[in-house]
């Protein structure tokens, strides 16, 4: 029997004794079609929006509408790492795709804040980045969940940090949270991209289609707010404000 422990991740009872574990990559190949489709909502909704000075007006002419969407964003987070395994796989899909709407809503901004070709670079970096790590992960003879304790305490001190700067507002330190931003998502995707591999192999998990479908949406989700993170301290890094 699988359960999600506290950080979302599939916890597997009885681990699968030597020689059982099978293919990973149709399930990984799952994960990667539904972060694909979740990225494609939220590009199209963020450039839609962006474009549209109704949507724009109605989004920034009160700051309660954007503090609105982004409880609506941590409360699909929460709700979907938390109750995941009580879900049918229909409403977890739709739960993600509207979760990368409401994140296409709040990105709207960037394209009022940064230049188009801050966000061209930070893309493409991001995509490059992303894709060398999903290697790493995958091919990495290194145990990455030894690390799992130092990844949590720096993403904890990353945003104890960036709440910090919100009352400082020092440039300085801005640009170092950035950094360490950056190498953490970039960790982070190695480290997400291995753990999500050895819980595609167990062969347990794949034989419950459902568990199959869920697992497939939750690493889609894990590994999109990985892309999404590195791409956001990637922009602040390369900056291009418009003026």
């Amino acid at each position: 029997m699988n359960n999600f422990n506290r950080d979302g991740a599939f916890t597997i009872q009885q681990p699968p004794q030597a020689g059982t574990a099978i293919d990973f990559r149709p399930m990984m190949r799952l994960v990667y079609m539904w972060m694909g489709l979740g990225l494609l909502v939220t590009a199209v909704v963020s450039v839609y929006t962006a474009s549209s000075e109704a949507l724009l007006n109605l989004l920034f002419g009160s700051p309660w509408t954007m503090l609105i969407l982004i409880v609506v964003q941590f409360g699909l987070v929460i709700g979907l790492m938390a109750g995941l395994q009580r879900m049918s796989p229909t409403v977890a899909a739709a739960l993600f795709f509207v979760y990368s709407a409401v994140t296409g809503l709040t990105f709207s901004s960037i394209f009022i804040v940064y230049d188009f070709g801050a966000i061209s670079s930070a893309f493409i970096t991001t995509a490059g980045l992303f894709g060398v790590m999903t290697v790493v992960g995958f091919t990495t003879k290194v145990d990455l969940s030894k690390y799992s304790t130092y990844f949590m305490m720096g993403l904890i001190g990353l945003f104890i940090a960036m709440i910090v700067n919100m009352f400082l507002q020092s440039g300085p330190f801005d640009f170092l949270i950035s950094i360490v931003g950056v190498i953490l998502f970039t960790a982070l995707t190695a480290y997400d991209t291995q753990k999500l591999k050895n819980m595609a192999a167990n062969p347990e998990l794949q034989a419950n289609s459902d568990q199959t479908m869920r697992l497939s949406i939750f690493g889609a989700l894990i590994l999109y707010l990985d892309f999404i993170n590195l791409f956001l301290f990637l922009l602040r890094l390369f900056g291009g404000g418009r003026d």
